[in-house]
């Protein structure tokens, strides 16, 4: 992907926003259609990095980005996006800047080919022509869109359209990216493509994005951290590293030898040992570690001790589908 920050042509483009300081700051926000209210008093800080945005249908999720884009105003509350203000004229105005906005839905100007989208959606965003449709190329090469640039999108698959989609949300090289379901309708050699582009946006090109998706598995192999919405409330936020680490830590452990003898000795001292499915040479073996082994020597103390060879050793965790509905059940019950 091109270097765009070193740009001078994009020079006025706002910084990624550090660590330490809240790319998203969000207090007290509430929007209602009617009697339906979708968020309800939501407060929730975003930092610099790649965050999954979860939820249910109606959990408040696309709600949310339209405020946060200045596409909706908000009955209460306040939103800082990039150091903007969405609600106001000129914090829309900066937002054209600091914010790439991929929709779910089709939005792509109709009569018009790739590269004449994508520049002229980098022309909005302040680039000069020239310098619009040099990114515009820059761009599309990096989505994967190549001859197909000089068609008119009309007849692009779904596939495309949603590289196409990506692309016009790049071309200025916002510091953040607002991502909306990426992966919709996309057949699983193009989900893969797809994910593999966020990945490496999020994770080596440093850029800042917020993933909304109902497929955990995307926001799992793409994400950082995540944020779990449910009736217009963030009722689970954290990184997912944190938040799938078991509070019992266990490790699994593939034993070779006499595999038999180790888990014996491992009982009759005390720890919770699980038999898993057998490995090729050995068994698996799921242990629950205490404050005696918290760095596992005492694992392989046991095993030479009984003739026995750790093999491997992991830590186990829990998915993040069972964090998700650990966390929804949880706010249910309240």
């Amino acid at each position: 992907m091109p270097d765009f920050a070193t740009d001078p042509a994009l020079a006025p483009a706002l910084a990624p926003a550090h660590d330490a300081t809240p790319l998203v700051g969000i207090q007290d926000l509430e929007k209602s259609y009617g009697r339906v209210r979708a968020l309800a008093g939501l407060s929730l800080e975003l930092f610099a990095g790649p965050t999954g945005l979860l939820g249910q249908n109606g959990a408040g999720k696309t709600t949310l980005i339209k405020l946060l884009l200045g596409l909706l105003r908000p009955d209460a509350g306040t939103a800082l996006v990039a150091g903007w203000d969405p609600s106001t004229a000129a914090g829309r105005i900066g937002l054209r800047r600091a914010v790439g906005y991929m929709p779910e839905s089709d939005c792509l100007l109709p009569g018009m080919t790739g590269v004449e989208i994508v520049s002229t959606l980098g022309r909005l965003t302040g680039l000069s022509r020239a310098d619009a449709l040099s990114r515009s190329h820059e761009v599309l090469d990096y989505v994967g869109i190549e001859e197909a640039r000089y068609r008119l999108a009309d007849e692009y698959s779904a596939g495309t359209k949603q590289r196409l989609k990506l692309a016009q949300a790049l071309v200025h090289d916002p510091p953040l990216l607002l991502l909306d379901e990426p992966t919709s309708g996309l057949d699983p050699k193009g989900r893969r493509h797809m994910l593999d582009l966020v990945h490496d946006l999020g994770h080596h090109h440093g850029k800042s994005l917020l993933l909304c998706s109902h497929l955990l598995p995307d926001v799992e192999r793409t994400c950082r951290d995540v944020v779990v919405l449910q009736a217009g409330r963030a009722v689970l936020r954290g990184t997912i590293a944190e938040l799938t680490r078991d509070e019992e830590r266990r490790v699994r452990v593939e034993v070779g030898g006499d595999h038999a003898r180790f888990a014996g000795a491992l009982a009759a001292a005390g720890f919770d040992v699980r038999p898993e499915e057998p490995a090729e040479v050995g068994a698996r073996y799921s242990v629950r570690l205490d404050g005696r082994a918290q760095d596992a020597d005492l694992l392989f103390e046991i095993a030479a001790g009984t003739g026995a060879t750790l093999r491997s050793l992991e830590e186990v965790r829990s998915s993040l589908e069972e964090v998700f509905l650990a966390g929804v059940a949880g706010d249910e019950a309240r």
